[in-house]
């Protein structure tokens, strides 16, 4: 069983994303421990890319805040090097096809299964055009994580069959952000998903409070949450640390 499995073995797994190197990468590695201690089952890190055309505002502002201060792809590998020498609670990279594909695809696969990495999302390759990203990642024992969103409907089953660590359920259309309510049938993509593989889901996109996790958390195996906690970033930047370790706390708690 993958780490990526094993996250969802303790109860229903939270699941914490943030943009790496914002406010600096050295507060990154900070955000990743303390997340970690407030109850995380499983990080995504998210490799800046001047384009992220699947997020909001929140994370594409922490983005550009990210890139101007100078973030590279080879500065967030060195950072997992030093991450993995303290924890080896499973890590996702989350990113674009276009941050792999300039930096080499087979090269920044087998270097993020070097460095201790887990699995691999890129929210911009389509199901149709996984196959050269999701056969480097088998070869070298690497999660690449397929999302289904609302309007998958009939490719769900398809998507599901060749999952691999857990299936990321998109819970609203359009881009990440805060949203006050979350009206996609998510038990149905989840009912979906298991009749065809007996993997994990996750929900995420647009879940912010705690009765939003609560309720998501009824109807699949975990929540992932990004913006609320980007945001926290961009409110409090070097002095973020323990305000994102008590909302991760209150997060899962609500679990």
């Amino acid at each position: 069983m993958s780490r990526i499995r094993e996250a969802f073995t303790h109860g229903k797994a939270f699941i914490p994303f943030i943009t790496c190197g914002d406010p600096s990468v050295e507060v990154t590695e900070k955000i990743v421990y303390a997340m970690e201690e407030a109850g995380a089952d499983l990080i995504e890190l998210g490799i800046p890319f001047s384009d992220p055309t699947a997020e909001g505002p929140v994370i594409q502002d922490a983005n550009l805040r990210a890139l101007s201060g100078g973030i590279t792809t080879d500065a967030v590998f060195e950072m997992v090097r030093r991450i993995r020498r303290n924890t080896s609670i499973p890590m996702a990279f989350m990113t674009y096809a276009n941050v792999v594909f300039s930096y080499g695809t087979e090269r920044f696969i087998r270097t993020a299964s070097e460095i201790g990495m887990d699995g691999l999302i890129l929210p911009d390759v389509p199901f149709e055009e996984k196959e050269e990203f999701d056969s480097v990642c088998r070869k070298y024992g690497l999660d690449f994580i397929s999302l289904i969103a609302p309007t998958s409907r009939d490719r769900i089953q398809m998507i599901a069959k060749e999952a691999a660590g857990f299936v990321y359920c998109v819970s609203s259309l359009g881009v990440t952000g805060v949203r006050s309510e979350i009206t996609t049938d998510v038990g149905k993509m989840v009912q979906l998903v298991k009749e065809e593989q007996d993997i994990p889901c996750a929900v995420g996109f647009g879940i912010s409070t705690e009765e939003q996790a609560g309720k998501m958390a009824e109807v699949s195996d975990g929540v992932i949450v990004g913006s609320a906690i980007v945001k926290l970033c961009g409110q409090y930047k070097e002095q973020c640390v323990p305000y994102i370790k008590e909302y991760v706390k209150k997060m899962k708690e609500a679990l």
